[in-house]
């Protein structure tokens, strides 16, 4: 019996804590006082209530631009959108940070998450990456800016995955264009891969791809231009077994090769008149 009263009179203190401070923050949210609407946005951006926070600070940032206390609230503003994963606005105002305290203590970080937002916004490899190049080169300013920092370990593998995603996605443009018969397109789409992305995980595959667009557009030509677009194709599977010869790949371009060859072998010179 006791120990129900004691654990029934803390439910009804801590309901009572929870009341009052409710009311409290309806109170200040309602109220007209800025100052003290700072202090408790920032201690309620302490204990990690941001969604609470980011209510005051929507109504004091305007009031605090150019006062001394304006560079920490407008960190706390800013780092709060990245806490809530509004990658979007958190981009954007860490940016308006840099751009507005250059020489603010809190500039390093800023910067990271900036880039780091962008990051965030990044989609998956198949959709427009406008936010993939915007986080490709925030990320990159950061690193020359800040070759020493603690984050530079972490930018640069961001940096890679997001390259690797670009890469993942030109080579599936290229493989589409294979796939739908467009060879010439294909051609040139493997071609630009290969110039374009010389480190990339897929170049191996870039380089068969591109020997089998061009012996594919060479079996489905004219015959006057057969001859010559093996010819190309040939060329292309020099180039492939120059740098991947031995490879899992070898053995189905091998086997094309050898196509090439009889069909070389068997095509109509053209007669002279």
């Amino acid at each position: 019996m006791f120990y129900k009263i004691i654990r029934t009179s803390l439910l009804a203190l801590i309901t009572a804590v929870f009341f009052n401070s409710c009311s409290e923050y309806q109170v200040v949210l309602k109220s007209d006082d800025a100052a003290r609407k700072y202090v408790v946005a920032d201690s309620l951006y302490q204990q990690g209530k941001y969604k609470k926070a980011l209510k005051l600070m929507e109504q004091i940032v305007p009031v605090y631009r150019g006062k001394p206390q304006a560079e920490k609230l407008m960190y706390m503003y800013a780092n709060t959108f990245y806490k809530l994963e509004d990658f979007y606005l958190a981009g954007y105002q860490f940016e308006r940070f840099e751009t507005s305290y250059p020489k603010s203590d809190s500039l390093e970080i800023a910067a990271y998450k900036s880039a780091k937002s962008y990051y965030e916004l990044s989609p998956r490899y198949s959709l427009d990456q406008k936010d993939t190049f915007k986080a490709l080169e925030r990320l990159q300013n950061y690193i020359d800016k800040y070759p020493n920092s603690s984050y530079r370990t972490e930018a640069n593998s961001l940096v890679a995955e997001l390259r690797e995603k670009l890469e993942k996605k030109d080579f599936e443009i290229a493989q589409q264009l294979l796939n739908i018969e467009d060879y010439k397109s294909a051609i040139v789409a493997f071609d630009n891969f290969i110039t374009d992305h010389p480190g990339a995980k897929l170049r191996k595959e870039a380089f068969y791809g591109r020997f089998e667009a061009a012996y594919k557009l060479a079996i489905n030509s004219l015959p006057s231009l057969v001859k010559e677009r093996l010819l190309e194709a040939k060329a292309y599977y020099n180039n492939f077994t120059k740098y991947y010869e031995g490879s899992d790949l070898t053995p189905k371009a091998m086997d094309i090769m050898a196509d090439i060859e009889e069909r070389m072998a068997n095509v109509e010179e053209p007669t002279s008149k």
